[in-house]
């Protein structure tokens, strides 16, 4: 079994514009946050989510199906980037700057 590295454990950002001017795609909008949630993403922003993966080929499972629940007419990207590059995440609320604090990892046997 490979050791755990920070170069290769990764973070996916899910940015996302949906169209919200009907109601079914308001609907299909609210349904497409609530999938992302579903997997594991947690919200950093209202269209930005984010989540932790295992690797690349993990990366890759989550992105096909991204691409699968993505509504009709919406827009995603998706940024890939290592935990090592996450931890140098500065954010800035109200004028104060806050370091992120990578969540702890589990190594399991």
């Amino acid at each position: 079994m490979s050791e755990l590295s920070g170069y290769r454990l990764m973070w996916i950002l899910t940015m996302f514009d949906l169209p919200v001017g009907s109601k079914k795609e308001r609907k299909a909008a609210s349904g497409f946050r609530h999938f992302l949630l579903d997997e594991g993403f947690e919200m950093a922003q209202f269209s930005v989510y984010m989540r932790f993966c295992t690797g690349k080929e993990h990366a890759e499972t989550i992105t096909r199906r991204i691409r699968e629940n993505l509504p009709e007419g919406g827009k995603v990207d998706i940024v890939f980037i290592t935990d090592k590059q996450y931890e140098n995440i500065l954010s800035f609320a109200a004028r104060v700057s806050q370091r992120r604090k990578n969540p702890d990892q589990f190594v399991l046997f």
